[in-house]
């Protein structure tokens, strides 16, 4: 009997392959861990074992040329993706809605959450130590599933329950913000640095 694929949930994986480009940022973001004392402090008081920029600096395009390229550079990925969703943006295009610094030191990680009010989530990274962990995708109806029984160890991705994305420097993934996803403990020696986006319609 033929099966069909349905209610599919993409997740683009690409690479910007610019190492001057990411060096150029993971400067930049190491600049903003000193300089932004708000974000320290938000990171502090709520548990963020690490830096990010998240709830204090929402203008770093504006702030900064380095995340002002990388702004531009997201932009042609993002109505690449949006294409690819078969969305009907009724002649308009996404906008970039809030962008942030993540870095993450050892043992950090990020529970399972989604993005509201956003349309195309991602994150671009730049320093990603070995054993630095994956973002890992949760499959939307999983709260749904009663007695299904697991699926085998070697499924197709299609068919897992959750799919795990290990990035490299450079790595840039977009996803669908309403997917529910989770940033696996940091176990390397060094700090993970990324810069997560969300963009609207």
């Amino acid at each position: 009997m033929p099966a069909h694929s349905i209610f599919a949930s993409l997740v683009a994986e690409d690479r910007i392959d610019d190492p001057a480009f990411v060096a150029a940022l993971d400067t930049a973001c190491r600049r903003l861990a000193v300089d932004d004392g708000a974000g320290r402090r938000w990171s502090r008081d709520h548990g963020y074992r690490g830096y990010t920029s998240y709830a204090s600096l929402g203008d770093l395009p504006k702030r900064d040329p380095d995340f002002a390229e990388l702004k531009r550079r997201l932009d042609r990925h993002v109505a690449a993706f949006a294409k690819d969703c078969a969305f009907d943006l009724a002649g308009r295009r996404l906008k970039l809605d809030s962008l942030w610094v993540n870095i993450l030191k050892a043992g950090g990680a990020h529970s399972g959450h989604i993005h509201p009010h956003s349309v195309v989530s991602g994150t671009f990274y730049i320093a990603v130590p070995a054993g630095a962990g994956g973002l890992r995708f949760e499959d939307p109806r999983l709260a749904m599933m009663m007695a299904a029984p697991t699926r085998i160890a070697d499924a197709p991705v299609a068919l897992r329950r959750f799919v795990t994305i290990d990035p490299v420097p450079g790595t840039l993934l977009l996803w669908e913000s309403w997917l529910r996803h989770e940033v696996q403990p940091n176990e390397g020696k060094g700090e993970r640095i990324s810069v997560s986006f969300n963009y609207r319609w």
